[in-house]
């Protein structure tokens, strides 16, 4: 019988890894899965719940286990472009192969990125349904001309967001240092929505809410509209003719939208595994090197309706601010975020990923830390200083969360 734990993987991808199982379908059937995307029965290893929700809190988190785990067609609302044909065909365990193609444009220090929404971007997806595939001549959406810059995306661990979300803004502009002034070299700084508020989902740090983050998957990730955005993607310049995308937007109702809004909302990160003296002792070292300095260990929530939500403590290991990484990881501009700059990586379930990294380039934890640069740096350098025995109990340490 698997542990709770590992049951959990069978959905849920962890920090850095690269999504998709290879065994997985990631294209549209040729027919229906499933009638309709509605609630399914699924069973519970999908994921774990945070302890303390109520009844309807509960019910609401396992309808959206149902939506999670919906395989989608065209005639249910999947594409015209999509990368995946359900939430699950990413989100389910460690994987191999990149899931996502980002592009930007960018032109210097100061310049005001553009996502690129008007020709396409700055998701571009992997694949056509064979309708519009015929029509356009195409397999793949193409990266548009006026892209800069562009980089691949692996799928992000959904381990404990709906803490991440209820952290108030407060805990996390207070570590924001931009100008360095107290010169340790960290000078973490906020990215910002377009309205000003203030991000924490996404590799960029792009999203504001993680209502949005999830509405944005759905529609980048799947093309399926859903009431928080109704604009189909497709390729600039080729409109979809009539017939290739049958359903009416919104394609999933405000119910089961919210039902998977509270199934990521309501997923408990991974309890720790047991650190033992050797672990311990790697705790030391990981403030020792400064890696504790943007892995921030802990955060705290505050007021939320949701009791489960509420003044808790999160073991996050991020302070959700973004980065300056050096130009050898540099990709995209988003929002405010320079192509350089990375918002800091939760590492709840870091002791499952099997890749690492925005785009899951390093194979092992030691190489991701020596793939670091820019602010990281002074870390990195010190983590290559350190002894033998400190650099396994810090290894130790890490496979520990």
């Amino acid at each position: 019988m698997l542990h709770p734990i590992h049951r959990t993987l069978l959905v849920v991808t962890f920090i850095g890894v690269t999504a998709c199982d290879r065994t997985a379908p990631t294209a549209a059937p040729s027919t229906p899965s499933v009638p309709t995307p509605e609630f399914a029965v699924v069973p519970a290893s999908l994921g774990m719940a945070l302890q303390g929700l109520d009844a309807a809190q509960r019910r609401r988190f396992e309808m959206g286990r149902g939506v999670f785990a919906t395989v989608f067609t065209p005639e249910t609302g999947l594409g015209p472009l999509f990368n995946a044909v359900g939430c699950a065909n990413c989100h389910e365990e460690e994987g191999g192969e990149d899931v996502e193609i980002h592009a930007t444009a960018f032109h210097g220090a100061g310049a005001r990125c553009d996502d690129l929404a008007a020709v396409g971007g700055q998701v571009i997806q992997k694949q056509i349904t064979p309708a519009y595939g015929d029509f356009l001549q195409m397999t793949a959406e193409p990266i548009p001309a006026a892209a800069t810059d562009s980089g691949h995306r692996s799928t992000p661990d959904l381990f404990g967001f709906g803490l991440l979300d209820a952290v108030p803004d407060a805990v996390i502009l207070a570590r924001a240092d931009p100008f360095d002034r107290n010169g340790d070299g960290i000078s973490g700084r906020p990215n910002r929505t377009a309205d000003g508020r203030l991000g924490r989902f996404g590799r960029k740090a792009q999203a504001a809410t993680l209502r949005e983050f999830n509405g944005e998957a759905f529609v980048m990730e799947m093309g399926i509209t859903n009431p928080g955005n109704q604009t189909e993607q497709i390729v600039a310049g080729f409109p979809f003719p009539p017939g290739v995308d049958p359903l009416p937007e919104p394609e999933i109702t405000a119910e089961q939208f919210d039902a998977a809004d509270a199934f990521v909302r309501f997923l408990a990160p991974p309890a720790r595994a047991p650190l033992g003296i050797v672990g311990a002792q790697g705790a030391l070292v990981f403030r020792k090197v400064g890696c504790a300095s943007c892995h921030v260990p802990t955060l705290v929530t505050g007021a939320s309706p949701v009791r489960a939500l509420r003044y808790k403590v999160v073991p996050a290991f991020t302070d959700l601010l973004l980065h300056d990484m050096g130009p050898d990881l540099a990709d995209i501009c988003l929002g405010q975020a320079d192509p350089t700059e990375f918002r800091t990586e939760p590492l709840m379930g870091l002791r499952f990923a099997a890749a690492f990294l925005h785009d899951g380039r390093a194979t092992t934890i030691r190489q991701a830390i020596e793939l670091h640069d820019g602010e990281a740096r002074g870390a990195r350098n010190r983590f290559l200083r350190l002894t033998q025995f400190e650099r396994f109990a810090l290894l130790r340490f890490l496979k520990t969360l």
